[in-house]
């Protein structure tokens, strides 16, 4: 059994929740752990044996909700660290679910789309009696898409029978939801706007610089941008591109079609007027009003912190700021907005797919925004009225407001309150 990595926001909230040490280690231990060969065909017909992982945190707010990455550094206790972070998400936003999250460590750009397709086969058969609707619902994520999730979905079918809402961020004609996609960018911008107006200042003039074009980047940049804010620095893994004018929309939208198609974005955002080449570390020490870490965990360390220049950072990744480089930028006053209160607009869709595939009805995509802008909005207000107004404290704010509502359902499932 390997190590389960603490939680210090976690120890952190409960030691002011009053919650016992048996409590908090229930809540910071995830329920189960499975872990399955993948054995699978290449289309050379030689034998490919890849390792999945699901890690089911906590279910005691509804059914375990979290995504399906497929990338080479999927480990046990990466998936753990996640699925917990998954379960403070569901809760700080009130939305009947776990937390859960699950991945394949391979590297799916040397896959072909059918050696791809063999292997999901197999991992939902091998996963296929641990989730369902009631139980445990996977959704895309990095390295993995739509395409993905329906090949999940039909092969679990073959063994539960049909039911779409196995698994979320599906295509539309499959049962998916409108406005899933640009979900989780679009509710990183909302909480931008949400920020700067508790701050009292103007969201349309902020420079930003987005660290990570992919899915959530990109659809961030829009959508900041919609808002009035300036990108001016943008990367992917290939490289970075500033523009102290900022980049026109229109060639914000090639770098993205560019991105969806695993190619770099460089050459797009080039061609526009006054752009240059940069580093990924001049990227991340940009002198800019917003940085949004957008792509991996931990790009933001120890190493680095004193060269973040930025008055606020959205952490649109998934715990791209370590705990120490998050209380040093605490400690300078520079505004964190944490994780799991910015980058959960695609698990409220989700919950929305799941929610329209129970009814056998579907919303249309403005109802859909409305409903994502609302929660967003609940969530945020919830977690600044938890810091007492105080921009340095929103991530113990966060953390406090989700594990005082998972610890309750706990105590009446076990049936141990008072």
């Amino acid at each position: 059994m390997f190590n389960i990595v603490q939680d210090p926001m976690l120890r952190r909230a409960a030691a002011k929740l009053g919650l016992s040490e048996s409590m908090t280690a229930l809540l910071e231990t995830p329920y189960r752990i499975i872990q399955v060969q993948i054995p699978f065909r290449l289309d050379s017909g030689e034998l490919e044996i890849a390792y999945g992982f699901r890690v089911q945190h906590n279910a005691s707010r509804g059914p375990y909700k979290g995504g399906m990455r497929y990338h080479p550094d999927v480990n046990p206790a990466e998936i753990c660290s996640l699925a917990r972070l998954m379960t403070w998400k569901t809760a700080l936003f009130d939305i009947p679910f776990g937390g859960a999250k699950g991945g394949v460590a391979c590297d799916p750009t040397k896959l072909s789309q059918a050696e791809l397709e063999r292997m999901t086969r197999v991992f939902a058969r091998k996963l296929s009696s641990a989730v369902g609707p009631k139980k445990d619902i996977p959704a895309p994520d990095m390295g993995t898409n739509a395409q993905v999730m329906a090949w999940f979905a039909d092969q679990w079918g073959k063994f539960e029978g049909y039911d779409p809402a196995v698994v979320t961020g599906k295509p539309i004609s499959l049962g998916g939801s409108y406005g899933r996609t640009e979900a989780t960018g679009t509710g990183v911008a909302m909480v931008a706007k949400h920020m700067c107006d508790a701050l009292g200042e103007n969201m349309p003039g902020k420079t930003v610089a987005v660290q990570g074009f992919g899915n959530v980047g990109s659809w961030f940049s829009l959508a900041a941008q919609d808002r009035g804010a300036n990108i001016v620095a943008v990367c992917d893994q290939w490289g970075a591109v500033q523009c102290d004018k900022g980049f026109p929309a229109d060639i914000l939208r090639v770098a993205m079609e560019a991105s969806i198609r695993r190619e770099p974005i460089a050459d797009a955002l080039l061609s526009a007027a006054g752009s240059f080449r940069i580093s990924a570390e001049e990227l991340l020490a940009a002198d800019v009003d917003i940085l949004v870490p957008a792509a991996l965990g931990g790009v933001v360390t120890d190493s680095n912190v004193n060269d973040v220049r930025a008055k606020m950072v959205i952490e649109a990744a998934n715990e791209p700021l370590t705990a120490s480089a998050s209380e040093s930028l605490k400690d300078r006053g520079v505004t964190v907005v944490p994780d799991i209160l910015a980058n959960a607009g695609g698990v409220v869709v989700s919950y929305f797919e799941w929610v329209q595939n129970r009814q056998g009805f579907r919303w249309n995509k403005a109802r859909v925004h409305s409903e994502l802008a609302s929660a967003m909005q609940r969530a945020f207000d919830a977690t600044w009225v938890a810091s007492g107004r105080d921009c340095t404290k929103l991530r113990e704010a966060a953390y406090l407001v989700a594990i005082e509502r998972v610890s309750q359902a706990t105590e009446y499932r076990l049936g141990i309150s008072d």
